[in-house]
């Protein structure tokens, strides 16, 4: 498969080069070692897709001469992951798994038990950290969309949004599976830290209409029950 590139804007038509710079440059060129001749696929996360073949070859600058351009439509519904935050790595791995398998946004949660705790600088340098995860799992991805990053939220926030809330809750009665999935309206996976979430937020959500589900009969970590929902919506949409 060709590698695939992101760039900011896409203003390209067929015949004419869109141009890699930066660290897409640099990464098409030293890293992947892309030789004059090779076919590419370009997109700017926003739907916009073309493929091409690369022309010229620099550090600096890569050129793609298009010979295909398309626009592909956003995925409807929408798949939201509400990630809690976690210690170590963990949260950043189900983000990065999460963007394989077809998440359109992604929103940490300052969940009560959270270990890790995000004050203001570091919820900026969080947000962007994950920001940068999701892009390059979106261009491993080949996605013609790059999900959304968006601030943190607190509960009572995350209580007051719109959409499908599905809280994943070991204990709940419900299985995801048996769940009816909306055709229109976000649907909004909510998955909490490593402590589980605790029950005061869990009453707080249910009283705000968000169902609690689960996925089985085992546990799962905080860092594999999101894309493992994702997967399992995404089966059932039939969007794989």
């Amino acid at each position: 498969m060709a590698l695939h590139f992101l760039v900011d804007e896409i203003t390209a038509a067929v015949g004419e080069d869109v141009v890699l710079r930066g660290p897409e440059a640099h990464h098409a060129a030293v890293v992947r070692r892309l030789r004059e001749g090779e076919d590419v696929t370009v997109g700017d996360g926003a739907g916009a897709w073309l493929s091409g073949t690369v022309t010229a070859v620099a550090p600096k600058e890569v050129v793609v001469r298009v010979t295909d351009a398309a626009v592909r439509p956003a995925p409807a519904p929408r798949l939201v992951l509400v990630q809690a935050l976690a210690k170590g790595d963990r949260d950043e791995l189900a983000v990065q798994a999460a963007t394989e398998l077809g998440v359109d946004e992604i929103v940490p949660w300052q969940a009560t038990r959270s270990v890790s705790r995000w004050n203001a600088e570091k919820a900026a340098k969080g947000v962007a950290r994950w920001q940068s995860i999701v892009r390059e799992a979106a261009k491993q991805a080949h996605r013609a969309w790059v999900p959304e990053v968006v601030a943190p939220v607190s509960t009572a926030q995350l209580a007051a949004r719109a959409g499908t809330l599905l809280v994943l809750e070991p204990t709940a009665s419900v299985r995801l599976s048996q769940i009816e999935l909306p055709a229109e309206s976000d649907i909004v996976l909510i998955v909490g830290p490593e402590g589980g979430i605790a029950p005061e937020e869990l009453a707080s959500l249910a009283s705000a209409g968000a169902t609690l589900v689960r996925l089985g009969d085992t546990v799962l970590r905080t860092s594999t029950a999101g894309p493992a929902a994702l997967a399992l919506v995404s089966a059932h949409l039939g969007r794989w």
